[in-house]
């Protein structure tokens, strides 16, 4: 992600965060059970296990974006995201329980990320396994990226 942004920028990230639940809705609502359960990947993840992963994940970037803003750089606490996908409600569970939550929790982080001044999205929080500071500015690009690299998986493995 570059380390050099402007308004412009955070609002074509805040927009791409805000539409990806929409998105991902859209992608899955036609599919079966058994197009849910294949990878989209030969050892990979199921479609099922993404669109869980997608609010787990999420989740954490909405914690740890409102600890940069009220701490003074904190330390993040990982997660075992592989581990949290082997459960077994992310192998089989209802995934209308993660598109709502995904879709509510992106409403509120949104509404979040669009009360903060340009000036905030260089506040830092330290992730422990990657020994360094990020700043939110970062991890608003990453996680940009990252519903959209989600969703791909999702669009391309179901026109294979």
């Amino acid at each position: 992600m570059p380390d050099i942004f402007d308004q412009k920028q955070v609002d074509v990230w805040i927009s791409e965060i805000e539409t990806l639940p929409g998105q991902i809705k859209k992608a899955i609502e036609n599919l079966t059970d058994d197009e849910l359960d294949q990878t989209y990947r030969p050892e990979g993840w199921t479609l099922r296990q993404v669109v869980h992963h997608l609010p787990d994940s999420h989740i954490n970037a909405y914690i740890r974006f409102k600890q940069a803003i009220t701490e003074d750089i904190p330390t993040i606490r990982p997660y075992f995201e592989e581990r949290w996908a082997e459960t077994e409600e992310a192998k089989n569970g209802d995934i209308k329980l993660s598109i709502d939550l995904l879709a509510g929790l992106h409403q509120r982080w949104v509404a979040f990320l669009r009360t903060l001044k340009i000036e905030d999205y260089q506040r830092k929080y330290i992730h422990p396994a990657q020994n360094k500071e990020l700043t939110l500015a970062n991890m608003l690009g990453m996680y940009a990226w990252h519903g959209k690299h989600h969703l791909a998986h999702i669009t391309n493995t179901i026109t294979k």
